[in-house]
């Protein structure tokens, strides 16, 4: 299909703001997809050319908390890895499964996971204890939330900053350095299946994919400058945000049945 100059404008600055966002706390799906449906996009084509753009906002966050010294890839390779295949195997899986019942439990986890950052005490610049083994937090965290994202996806960037912060008790800042490496590695797995199969439109991918990698850049700046006093209400606000959309979506559908 195609698109006037306008609407792919305005498609690049929504993604430059998600990207912000996305790398902060996470969501920024939340900004793009329904964007992409309102211009008229099919849903699958729309879930798929999201996966394209997102790719390259996350590999810009992930290229800078990298670069920076924040994050090292070889530390995380073994997470890495489970969360390829983790993801892979979910895009394959989401295929021939009925994802009803996932999304009806999706609300419940994104408030949980603000009610735990709204609540929990603020996190300190040292490292504790961590409560899983390097293998065993890759092998159940990178390959579970990595199969998430590639079935379904909403508030994959929460659900790993949530458990960098409260199974390997990483700062926030840390957390979320860490969450972009992988969310980026779900985003590739993801994204080649969706190639393969040739749903991506790939002349408004990459112009939202511009407007991400530039948008994902300075969100990145900001977590290194400011850390904890701009991620956590995000994470919060992100969350909630996603939360409500999916029960006004189901509320919406329930509706409809009866009719």
């Amino acid at each position: 299909m195609e698109l006037s100059l306008d609407i792919l404008a305005l498609l690049f600055f929504v993604a430059m703001l998600a990207g912000f966002i996305d790398a902060m706390a996470g969501g920024g799906g939340l900004i793009t997809l329904p964007a992409l449906l309102a211009v008229g996009i099919p849903p699958t084509q729309a879930l798929a050319t999201n996966k394209l753009q997102s790719s390259f906002g996350s590999f810009s966050a992930t290229w800078y908390f990298v670069r920076n010294g924040i994050v090292s890839l070889r530390q995380m390779r073994f997470a890495i890895v489970c969360t390829f295949i983790g993801s892979a195997i979910g895009a394959e899986a989401v295929q021939y499964i009925d994802a009803g019942v996932l999304t009806s439990l999706i609300p419940m986890l994104l408030v949980a996971i603000s009610v735990y950052f709204l609540l929990m005490p603020k996190t300190k610049e040292q490292k504790g204890k961590a409560k899983l083994s390097e293998m065993m937090f890759a092998f159940t965290v990178g390959g579970g939330v990595g199969f998430y994202d590639g079935f379904f996806g909403p508030g994959t960037g929460s659900i790993f900053t949530v458990c960098f912060v409260a199974l390997a008790h990483f700062s926030l800042v840390e957390a979320t350095a860490r969450t972009k490496v992988l969310n980026f590695t779900s985003n590739i797995a993801a994204l080649l299946f969706f190639v393969i199969a040739g749903l991506p439109i790939w002349e408004v991918g990459l112009v939202m994919a511009a407007g991400g990698f530039i948008g994902a850049r300075s969100g990145a700046k900001i977590v290194v400058t400011k850390g904890q006093k701009w991620i956590r209400p995000l994470v919060i606000t992100m969350s909630m945000l996603m939360a409500l959309k999916l029960l006004w979506e189901q509320h919406q559908q329930s509706i409809l049945s009866v009719f």
